[in-house]
């Protein structure tokens, strides 16, 4: 029954089951994409202040960590692009591997449409890139205009209200996780140095720990950071972007529930020693605690584990980690930035034409070719303009094409005429998605019989 009391149909049900993990990043996401925007602006006005230097010098602070004889002294913004990201990478993967078991990942006929609208999203946007910057210095950045933020993305589809049906919102999601699982390639393949194997040996040791936790049947999700931070020094000395380390834990958590009959039965069990007292031993609390236990832990277990460890973390990241970086990265001294160097101006524009023209192009005719080629149908409620308005929003980089631009850049001219041309593009993606939107999605709220502005008079 759907909330009328109508009848719901076996298509609807099932579109409403497969929609549902998702859904539920939606008023995060959204809230998330309202203070990164915040921060954003906070970080611009520092920047660009009479107190600018400032801004540098705090983020280049150093900082150390020793244990024994073993001494890592990095600075402040180190510690944050390479470290709190860990835990920003460690939820990308848990959202990987849980679209790959139940979600739109889980099977070729409901992946289709958004692999091949990704893909196109990705791809086009590299080939304006390069085709604005050929040469090798600015070339390396090709993969920073393919990237998509969540957070932002889903920010502004908000703002559209419930013209937006549900199987569009799952699509512009859907379209960002494969995305993240394509930057997270792009990192570990492009964006690495040359390979320590001893470090590759450390980073296995690390993998096998947890392995060896998860066979111990250890649940306490705290006992892993000792493998994890094997894992991630191990891929730092072997010269690989150590954050990846996040996106390998997440992606070996569990996601089968174990002893799911057991864990029942004792709630079971608990629930009737719970019946069974009367209104006066509930006033002795000793009498209850045991039962209050096992339905507590039972409660807690019967959650799959990446499910369980994805919705204790989000929070953390949407409103701690993200705004941090976006503080640490985004603050860019506009005067700083000398455009009479060669490169600059080319970088400026093959992001700014790939973010805001790229991504909606390559998104909407590979959605296009696929379904002519009939490898996938459009879900019900996803029109072409809805299709046109995910492309729009995919253009939204932000978090991930600053992170990629920081490992693509080590020159301080480069890596500031990337950041702007980011945050620039990025807005005019929100611009253009939110002026589609209101064009071409229907409001629900609009009275019956009233004039249809795609009907002619």
């Amino acid at each position: 029954m759907d909330r009328q009391g109508l009848p719901e149909s076996v298509p609807e049900t099932r579109n409403v089951r497969l929609l549902a993990p998702l859904d539920r990043f939606l008023h995060i996401q959204a809230a998330s994409g309202i203070v990164l925007l915040t921060v954003t602006i906070l970080a611009l006005a520092w920047a660009n202040s009479p107190w600018h230097a400032s801004y540098e010098t705090f983020w280049h602070a150093p900082v150390e960590f020793r244990v024994g004889g073993w001494l890592i002294a990095e600075p402040l913004h180190f510690w944050i692009n390479e470290g709190l990201m860990t835990v920003f990478l460690l939820v990308v993967g848990l959202e990987i591997r849980r679209e790959m078991r139940d979600g739109v990942m889980s099977s070729l006929r409901h992946a289709a449409l958004p692999v091949a609208a990704a893909f196109g999203g990705i791809f086009v946007p590299a080939v304006i890139y390069l085709a604005i910057n050929a040469d090798a210095p600015t070339a390396r950045g090709w993969a920073v205009p393919t990237a998509t933020d969540i957070a932002f993305a889903v920010g502004v589809l908000m703002l559209l209200g419930p013209r937006v049906p549900s199987q569009l919102r799952a699509l512009l999601l859907a379209i960002a996780i494969i995305d993240d699982v394509a930057a997270v390639l792009i990192i570990a393949l492009v964006y690495s140095g040359g390979i320590d194997w001893s470090g590759l040996a450390v980073a296995a040791l690390g993998v096998l720990g947890v392995i060896a936790f998860q066979r111990a049947d250890i649940r306490n999700a705290w006992a892993y950071v000792l493998p994890g931070t094997v894992l991630w020094a191990g891929l730092l000395k072997a010269g690989l972007h150590p954050a990846l380390a996040g996106v390998v834990l997440g992606l070996m958590t569990p996601i089968a529930v174990r002893d799911k009959d057991r864990l029942l039965a004792e709630a079971a069990h608990a629930l009737d020693a719970l019946a069974q007292r009367d209104g006066e031993s509930f006033r002795d609390i000793r009498k209850i605690v045991s039962p209050m236990r096992t339905l507590s832990r039972a409660q807690r277990d019967l959650l799959p584990p990446v499910v369980r460890l994805e919705a204790s973390l989000h929070g953390w990241v949407a409103f701690g980690i993200m705004p941090l970086f976006a503080f640490a990265n985004a603050g860019v001294h506009f005067a700083g930035v000398d455009w009479a160097i060669p490169g600059t101006s080319d970088v400026f524009l093959g992001i700014l034409l790939g973010l805001v023209l790229g991504k909606p192009a390559g998104v909407l005719a590979a959605a296009w070719l696929a379904e002519r080629l009939a490898l996938c149908t459009r879900p019900p409620g996803v029109t072409w303009g809805g299709i046109a308005l995910t492309g729009c929003l995919a253009g939204i980089g932000f978090t991930m094409a600053i992170f990629i631009a920081n490992l693509a850049f080590t020159d301080e001219a480069l890596l500031g005429a990337a950041k702007i041309a980011v945050i620039v593009a990025s807005g005019g993606a929100a611009a253009l998605g939110l002026c589609t939107g209101f064009l071409v999605l229907r409001d629900p709220g609009r009275r019956p019989g009233a004039a249809d502005p795609e009907t002619p008079a």
